[in-house]
């Protein structure tokens, strides 16, 4: 018994460390705010190719965002790297910050 649950902790360490490795290496996306709605929890980014969400030609595009308190961080006019997923419900915005 011992023995199964030594092999379960490192199986989920395994997993744990690849998980984070992704997270880590998430393709950040160049663009610029256009527009913010913070009632309907979108924004509008004009951004560059977005090859983690296939896109392979620049585009503006509305976004839901994960965390609508990231809404408040950015205006019209900001740069930002953001990264973001595809969802049923569309694409989402899951971490944006201003460009440096």
């Amino acid at each position: 018994m011992n023995r199964i649950i030594r092999i379960t902790a490192a199986l989920a360490l395994t997993v744990g460390l690849a998980t984070g490795t992704l997270a880590a290496g998430g393709a950040a996306i160049s663009g610029e705010v256009k527009k913010i709605d913070e009632g309907a929890g979108k924004i509008t980014l004009k951004h560059g190719p977005a090859k983690s969400l296939g896109m392979e030609e620049p585009m503006t595009m509305v976004y839901r965002v994960k965390d609508t308190a990231m809404l408040k961080q950015v205006k019209a006019g900001d740069k930002v790297t953001f990264e973001a997923e595809e969802a049923a419900s569309g694409y989402t915005v899951t971490r944006m910050e201003k460009a440096k």
